[in-house]
């Protein structure tokens, strides 16, 4: 066990400031990933998101012909 718990062990105080970037962004992307699943699966929602559940296909609302 005491291999396993040294493998994964972090050195804290050699991180640098690219390290501690990417393990915000990192820790951020899962929690924001967390947050939309939730939202997406939840069934009181349902309604709201099958509303819009057409908006790429509505042809009535672009303005790139003119």
């Amino acid at each position: 066990m005491s291999n396993l718990q040294e493998y994964f062990q972090t050195n804290w105080a050699a991180m640098t400031l690219h390290d501690w970037i990417g393990l915000i962004l990192t820790v951020g992307a899962f929690l924001a990933m967390v947050w939309i699943y939730s939202y997406v699966f939840n069934p009181k929602n349902k309604e709201r998101l099958e509303s819009q559940r057409n908006i790429p296909f509505d042809e009535e609302n672009t303005d790139s012909e003119k």
